[in-house]
């Protein structure tokens, strides 16, 4: 069985990466450092009242897709911090796209998952809203949840859509 030929062009370049273990001031001062920094931010808030409250059913895959988003998200902040997204095998020569790959996918994921179960929990204990019912009842968590996974979500589509913008205009790196 002969081997295949060599490829005809070389991998495409990977993005300059940082050669001593500092932090990446540029990336942690332009737009998607800070919207990084608010995902974390608002993503932690919305796992911890999921977690802070009682929770079954449906609930269960909004806590494991609020976790899941906000751990991969951390991970992309931490390399992009660092600048060591070479580190990444494949992914880490296409970081811009892999930045956007995770935001759009993740931002869609969060939404359906996180706000789309929560607003629908919401609706069904809307009547512990109500005058005089003195039953413990999650509605004020359940509407938290919802509203800062929409937010969530929202940062990430928003952050998504601007490293597209970035591709479009010929950009190959993050900063």
């Amino acid at each position: 069985m002969a081997l295949p030929p060599p490829p005809s062009s070389p991998p495409p370049p990977c993005p300059a990466s940082r050669e001593s273990l500092s932090c990446n001031w540029d990336f942690l001062q332009s737009l998607l450092g800070v919207l990084r920094i608010i995902q974390l931010l608002s993503g932690a808030i919305c796992w911890m009242i999921l977690a802070a409250h009682k929770y079954e059913g449906a609930t269960y895959f909004a806590v494991f897709a609020a976790v899941l988003v906000w751990l991969l998200t951390l991970v992309i902040f931490g390399l992009s911090l660092l600048g060591r997204w070479s580190l990444v095998p494949v992914l880490g020569t296409r970081w811009l796209l892999t930045n956007i790959v995770h935001d759009l996918l993740l931002g869609v994921i969060l939404f359906t998952a996180a706000a789309g179960i929560m607003g629908h929990k919401t609706q069904s204990f809307s009547y512990c809203n109500l005058r005089g019912y003195t039953k413990p009842c999650s509605y004020g968590a359940y509407v938290a949840v919802a509203v800062f996974a929409g937010v969530t979500a929202f940062l990430y589509l928003l952050s998504g859509l601007y490293c597209l913008a970035r591709r479009f205009r010929g950009h190959l790196d993050i900063n």
